[in-house]
């Protein structure tokens, strides 16, 4: 049941583009003021040797804090980069080939917009966690919103841990807290003075 859940966890989203004279150091601030479960890596360059050496900088960061590192897309950069799995951004067509290549141990997570098809199907296919946004009205996507009714079926029908990601504000985790596992925080948080006190701000109704 939704109400016996505990307070949701941090699923930390890495900006776009990072500045790795800052960035690691900015993180480190976050994970040490506020528990992250887990840190997405989502780098909106394909550029190999950009996504290596941010990578690098910040699974140092994640490891020594003992948060998992995932990243977005890039399977085939998984182990060798030593990260700990992958984020999916095309529902559940890709997760049964991810959970191929990369092994039962490995985080595989499906980013399904607000379908429940697709979050079932991801689930069935492979994946540890689907994830659900935008939760409230963004200048990404094409408007379709994931409803809190969604969020509401997924907790009472399905044990799979879910993430609500997209437009969080202090009142969508209020109003979400009971039927999400996790919260993905990314945007935001990063354009703030201070992420870490942005994000417990942000949080302050969750618990």
């Amino acid at each position: 049941m939704a109400d016996d859940r505990d307070a949701p966890q941090i699923y930390l989203i890495t900006p776009p583009a990072v500045e790795l004279s800052s960035f690691p150091g900015i993180l480190a601030n976050v994970l040490d003021a506020v528990d992250v479960a887990c840190i997405r890596l989502a780098l909106a360059s394909g550029e190999e040797r950009e996504v290596s050496q941010a990578a690098d900088a910040l699974r140092e960061v994640a490891h020594a804090r003992d948060v998992a590192l995932v990243i977005e897309r890039h399977v085939q950069m998984v182990e060798r980069l030593g990260l700990d799995g992958v984020h999916l951004t095309d529902g559940p067509r890709s997760v049964r080939a991810a959970r191929k290549a990369l092994g039962e141990d490995a985080i595989v997570g499906a980013y399904c917009g607000a379908s429940r098809h697709d979050g079932m199907s991801a689930g069935e296919a492979g994946a540890d966690y689907v994830s659900f946004g935008p939760v409230s009205t963004t200048s990404l996507g094409d408007g379709t919103l994931a409803e809190d009714e969604l969020f509401g079926w997924w907790s009472e029908m399905i044990e799979l841990p879910v993430v609500a990601e997209g437009g969080l504000s202090a009142g969508r985790v209020t109003a979400l807290a009971g039927v999400t596992d996790f919260f993905g925080v990314g945007a935001e948080i990063w354009g703030e003075d201070d992420p870490a006190a942005a994000l417990k701000s942000l949080l302050a109704g969750a618990g």
